[in-house]
């Protein structure tokens, strides 16, 4: 990856969150094997931790300043089927939030102060689809207010996402990265629109605080999502309105 980079940038390595992976393992279809290993959610959890701490360890060693977790776990758990799933293993939503929000921080936990972590909460971009959808509220107070990450990158390109009120939760350490420019459809936003919703999420939280880029990624599966190489481009393009805010 350091060969990559142009001088002046420094790329960044994306990886699974802690908690994705610890969501994968104690989904009703999977508790059973993960419960041939690990007794309790607390002894699962620290292990997936440990692990991460080393693979950071590892990256940051090896030059990288900037990872990011891609984490699909707190937009899915807004879903209207998420009770019912956990609920099945006896868990309430807010018991897995608090696990969720423990393992991503256990496994940051003891970061160089230089190093730079950010999450992206995914809602699914699968070829221009997606799979959960829902307001950030219930999970604000947990991955907006106490996910110890320097940076949150938000989907916030259609209805699906509620609103911007949440982002009052959003501690004062981190900076929010709104995703309003779809990576799902060729069809360019409105640049007064786009402006007016920056304008929008300010009641909220401070234009200082504030970045602009796509939803998602543009290719986040082989076959990509249905753009044009010109429309992925104007995309791009789109980011810097963030100064045309006043």
């Amino acid at each position: 990856m350091k060969s990559l980079e142009s001088d002046g940038h420094e790329a960044k390595q994306t990886i699974p969150a802690p908690a994705q992976l610890f969501q994968q393992l104690i989904v009703p279809q999977n508790i059973e094997t993960t419960r041939k290993f690990y007794a309790t959610n607390d002894e699962l959890i620290e292990d997936i931790a440990y692990a991460y701490r080393g693979v950071i360890r590892q990256l940051y060693d090896a030059g990288c300043r900037t990872i990011q977790f891609d984490d699909c776990t707190w937009g899915a758990i807004v879903g209207d089927a998420a009770a019912q799933r956990y609920k099945s293993l006896g868990l309430s939503l807010d018991v897995v939030k608090n696990q969720l929000l423990h393992v991503n921080n256990l496994a940051i936990e003891g970061k160089p102060a230089d190093l730079q972590i950010n999450t992206h909460i995914c809602r699914g971009n699968y070829h221009s689809t997606y799979f959960t959808s829902g307001p950030y509220d219930s999970v604000a107070d947990y991955v907006f207010a106490r996910e110890n990450v320097n940076t949150l990158y938000l989907e916030y390109d259609d209805e699906r996402s509620g609103g911007f009120e949440p982002l009052s939760k959003v501690s004062a350490d981190k900076v929010v990265v709104l995703g309003l420019i779809t990576s799902k459809s060729p069809k360019l936003e409105d640049k007064a629109t786009v402006i007016a919703r920056i304008k929008e999420a300010t009641k909220y939280i401070p234009l200082e605080r504030l970045k602009l880029s796509p939803q998602c990624g543009f290719a986040s599966c082989d076959v990509g999502n249905k753009l044009t190489a010109f429309s992925v481009l104007s995309a791009i393009a789109k980011e810097q309105l963030l100064e045309s805010v006043k």
